[in-house]
């Protein structure tokens, strides 16, 4: 099985895993890593310094910089926004890169907004339209602005 690479996508990267497949109006820069199984839906864009494991599913509207990781298994909504600079400016090429991380297994809901640094834990789930300012621990539902802890869950949840 090999990939499937939409014909009006704009992948540069040869990094992309058996199986994934990248939909139409995606760009993703060649040293961009996808994993095995992955599904980039339509109208996304991937930076250089980023890695997206094996069976991840990132829907519509996303764009992920550099300096994130997207780890096995993850789910990433419609139209959640990722950034890596806490004090952005046009044209500041000295600003500092903050990474952020989405651990196995965690789900982040649509429109959810992930403040840079951040670490979403190990089956952790980021309701829709959720403000993440700070780390969010592993197995866990979090919502609201900004996020705050609704409930633990547990593993088959």
């Amino acid at each position: 099985m090999s990939n499937n690479i939409h014909p009006l996508a704009d992948c540069q990267s040869e990094h992309i895993g058996e199986g994934a497949q990248v939909w139409q109006f995606t760009v993703i820069l060649a040293n961009a890593k996808i994993g095995k199984h992955s599904n980039i839906n339509a109208h996304c864009f991937i930076e250089n310094d980023v890695v997206i494991g094996d069976n991840v599913t990132i829907k519509c509207g996303n764009y992920l910089w550099d300096g994130i990781t997207i780890e096995d298994d993850a789910f990433i909504g419609p139209n959640v926004t990722f950034t890596n600079d806490r004090y952005p400016k046009s044209k500041n090429t000295a600003f500092t890169l903050e990474k952020t991380i989405v651990c196995k297994g965690a789900s982040i809901g649509g429109g959810a907004v992930l403040l840079p640094g951040i670490r979403v834990g190990v089956g952790a789930i980021v309701g829709a339209g959720s403000v993440v300012t700070k780390d969010v621990a592993d197995h866990v539902v979090v919502a609201g602005n900004p996020a705050k802890l609704i409930k633990k869950v547990m593993n088959n949840e």
